[in-house]
């Protein structure tokens, strides 16, 4: 029986500290840490860059007294208004102001009506915040389980109509989608209403309560009325399903991608060799990974919900920050646009920042 020597022995028993021992595992808290810190960095020159494009854009067109009041005030009150209001000044001059302006949190006062900014996006961002929830609801529910039904029946005829299904929502103006159904579901069947956000009695017992939320079904739901939640629900069914359906499109073909890819891993292939069905195998093991790059997209998506909001708003009239938005552009206030437009893409971007956060948490490998 043979020994190691003394060298031998040591060499092949390195003592602490000496030889690679086991590797740490990448990740972990401090990469998830990180990651949160840097993409945190990333906010300040995204908002930066977005709140340059938006002054810069609507200086362009001139200053915003000229555009509104041109034509409307003799030349000289029109002047004294100009420079009043700062806008003869040097463009750098007012860029770095309104930087100042907003960094405190001043995103300026509409001409039109007076009001600050601000105000306007608290009064009438409830109205959108709550379409953007009913939208991603009906994009979930029509979006998720139709794309795991076209990945079940790949390239047969369910699939084929299904990814038709999903062209023709997301390609279609959502202008269009939505005069169509307010012309079928509103004139011809007269099932639903086709504007506002809820009858006026409705609206006037809301208004009556003590500090109104603005999201018109916790309002409705604090009345303890039946009928008005019900009212209120049946004046949010088309603008949701047109502006829904347009998102489920996206869902529904990343869905089946995804979940193609994942049925042909080896633990499905495992699964199917033990006598598993198919649409178990579908619905319970296949489903989850297939729903991760959803988490990242939803990001994306809020800006195209936001979008979207205008017209979706302005078709049905929803008295939402879109519904607004038009109403500016159309009376050129453009000091409410550029705030709005700047104030939308903070939220744009705080949105993208919370939804990276989340798809970092579920899937640790987007952190490298």
């Amino acid at each position: 029986m043979t020994t190691l020597n003394a060298p031998a022995a040591e060499a092949a028993s390195p003592g602490p500290g000496k030889g690679p021992g086991p590797k740490k595992p990448r990740g972990g808290g401090g990469g998830l840490g990180r990651y949160i810190a840097w993409r945190a960095i990333l906010i300040i020159p995204t908002v930066f860059i977005l709140v340059t494009m938006v002054f810069l854009l609507m200086r362009t067109i001139g200053d915003p007294i000229t555009t509104s009041m041109g034509g409307k005030l003799p030349p000289d009150e029109l002047a004294k208004r100009i420079h009043e209001a700062g806008y003869d000044r040097p463009i750098l001059v007012q860029y770095f102001e309104y930087l100042g302006r907003i960094f405190t949190g001043d995103f300026g006062t509409t001409i039109s009506d007076k009001l600050p900014v601000t105000e306007v996006m608290l009064t009438y961002g409830a109205a959108t915040l709550e379409l953007a929830i009913y939208t991603l609801i009906v994009a979930f529910i029509v979006g998720i389980p139709l794309g795991m039904l076209a990945a079940h029946y790949r390239d047969r005829a369910p699939d084929a109509g299904l990814r038709v299904f999903a062209i023709f929502t997301y390609a279609t103006p959502v202008f269009f989608s939505g005069l169509l159904m307010k012309l079928i579901f509103g004139v011809w069947l007269g099932w639903l209403p086709t504007s506002g956000r809820a009858s006026v009695g409705t609206e006037l017992q809301i208004s009556l309560l003590p500090d109104p939320s603005g999201i018109y079904l916790i309002d409705a739901l604090r009345l303890g009325d039946p009928a008005a939640v019900g009212d209120v629900l049946a004046h949010a069914i088309l603008p949701a399903l047109t502006l829904g359906l347009m998102t489920a499109g996206v869902f529904l073909r990343l869905v089946r991608t995804n979940m193609i890819g994942t049925l042909g891993r080896e633990y499905i292939e495992s699964g199917r060799s033990r006598g598993v069905r198919e649409f178990r195998l579908v619905t319970k093991h296949a489903y989850r990974p297939a729903l991760i790059p959803i988490i990242t997209v939803i990001g994306l998506q809020i800006a195209m919900l936001l979008g979207g909001a205008v017209l979706t708003e302005s078709t049905f009239e929803w008295k939402g920050l879109g519904f607004q938005l038009a109403h500016y552009l159309s009376a050129r206030d453009f000091i409410a646009v550029q705030g709005i437009v700047a104030l939308l893409a903070v939220i744009v971007a705080l949105s993208n920042f919370v939804v990276d956060i989340i798809a970092a948490l579920i899937d640790p490998r987007v952190r490298y």
